[in-house]
């Protein structure tokens, strides 16, 4: 079973700082996303930064949010 997201932090250059239910630290570069589909809508500082825990994953504004299991095998320790 993959960890859940407990807290999440954006950074100014695109990046979540991700903790997990474990107490694991990770980094997830959201960059390579922000040219497909709804993720563009993000490239805006503010838009980026309103981003949230929900459940157990992390969600904006628009509804746009990404898979805990995903989040945790392409983020970085």
């Amino acid at each position: 079973m993959c960890p859940a997201v407990a807290a999440v932090e954006p950074t100014s250059d695109y990046r979540l700082v991700l903790t997990f239910d474990t107490g694991e630290r990770r980094v997830f570069d959201v960059r390579p996303l922000l040219t497909l589909g709804r993720f563009a809508s993000l490239t805006s500082p503010g838009a980026f930064a309103r981003v949230r825990v929900a459940f157990d994953t992390v969600e904006w504004e628009n509804g746009l949010d990404l898979d805990p299991e995903y989040l945790h095998a392409h983020s970085q320790p």
